[in-house]
């Protein structure tokens, strides 16, 4: 009977655990090039990144300034595993899959490049506090980038 109701008890817990809400992004975030790695040129742009999320949908809205230049960007996420058509920060066309793994973000971004397919895997996470957000961008054959933003709400 001791081992029916432990193993009851566990059960409900691993169901808990899978149950748990993913991590919650939304806010407003600034780019802090101080703590990122391999940004080339991109540690010279002050972004700036209010983040909307939904259980359906996780939006981004960019603002960069660069040079003395302002520019927009929006990217979605369609959260049960659709692909979406967004735009990468070059431009290029791309086809984006979302899920959740744990409490970290992956978005699969592909698009056609001079050289064939281009796949790179972006995983987003927050630190403990909730109050720094990581987002790791990897490509095959090349370091990965990271970029970290702070809360601004």
């Amino acid at each position: 009977m001791h081992f029916i109701r432990t193993a009851t008890c566990l059960i409900v817990v691993a169901a808990t655990a899978v149950a748990a809400e993913p991590a919650d992004f939304s806010g407003t975030w600034r780019m802090n090039p101080d703590k990122g790695e391999n940004l080339g040129m991109a540690a010279a742009v002050k972004q700036t990144l209010v983040i909307t999320q939904t259980p359906e949908e996780f939006n981004q809205n960019f603002t960069n300034i660069f040079a003395g230049n302002t520019s927009t960007r929006e990217v979605r996420y369609d959260m049960s595993g659709t692909p979406v058509t967004n735009f990468a920060t070059m431009g290029a066309e791309s086809e984006t899959v979302a899920r959740w793994e744990d409490n970290k973000l992956i978005a699969i971004w592909t698009s056609d490049g001079m050289f064939g397919e281009v796949v790179k895997t972006e995983t987003r996470w927050l630190s403990e506090d909730g109050n720094t957000m990581s987002v790791e961008t990897a490509r095959e054959n090349r370091d990965p980038l990271l970029m970290v933003y702070d809360r601004q709400e």
